[in-house]
């Protein structure tokens, strides 16, 4: 259990400093947006049994997720933090042949098995993509909805790196936060990992969201849409 915990609070290997161009985080910001764990995702094959862990779906309930999404066919969704490709097919089967999933990751060898899962999954619109530590890579006004699934807590300086996905989103375009509810639980990372959902809002808010809706969906988790502020 306690390697499994310490598993999911590194998921997905993010993606640790502001894009380049982004206004620098003021001193305040800086003490309160740093990523709460740093690990090494090389390791494939431990990560996809983490990961992958077919005991994971009663409690992440990806199709439940996806569905709750309201994604359309020939979308361009971007799945920030993708790992071994956990929710690739969910998100392709949802936004259909004339859509794009870009799974987003900043490690090599993660990329490589996404788009070997790509083609042993028959799911050609999902696009590996290898970021960089300080930039996703995502295209400017280009992407429908970013996923951002247990893994907001690991992005650094966020005050510096949000209003970049801010950039990504085409008009209309949305921000998905999944993360770890507050306290201890049985799956999940140790509550000193944990942001809480007030503290998402806020800095999301800081970087020119809204919030859109936060439905109950998970039993571990919240779940928080954002779209930009007008």
């Amino acid at each position: 259990m306690r390697r499994r915990l310490v598993a999911f609070a590194a998921l997905a290997a993010l993606l640790v400093a502001g894009p380049a161009r982004a206004r620098a985080p003021t001193p305040a910001a800086t003490a309160s947006d740093r990523a709460t764990a740093f690990h090494s995702f090389a390791d494939v094959a431990y990560w996809s049994s983490v990961f992958d862990d077919p005991k994971r779906d009663a409690w992440q309930r990806p199709q439940q997720l996806v569905d709750a999404l309201a994604l359309h066919p020939g979308q361009t969704v971007a799945d920030l933090g993708a790992g071994t490709g956990y929710f690739s097919r969910y998100l392709a089967a949802a936004v259909g042949p004339q859509g794009s999933v870009l799974a987003v990751e900043v490690e090599p060898t993660l990329v490589a098995h996404l788009r070997q899962r790509a083609e042993a999954e028959h799911t050609p619109t999902v696009v590996p993509i290898l970021a960089s530590k300080d930039n996703p890579r995502l295209p400017v006004a280009g992407v429908d909805l970013i996923l951002v699934a247990d893994t907001y807590h690991h992005l650094d300086h966020r005050h510096a790196y949000l209003p970049g996905l801010r950039r990504a989103l085409r008009p209309g375009g949305r921000i998905a936060v999944v993360d770890w509810k507050p306290g201890t639980l049985p799956e999940g990372p140790p509550p000193a990992h944990k942001l809480p959902p007030e503290q998402v809002v806020e800095e999301m808010r800081a970087a020119g969201f809204t919030l859109l809706a936060s439905p109950d969906l998970l039993p571990y988790q919240y779940v928080l849409v954002f779209g930009r502020a007008s």
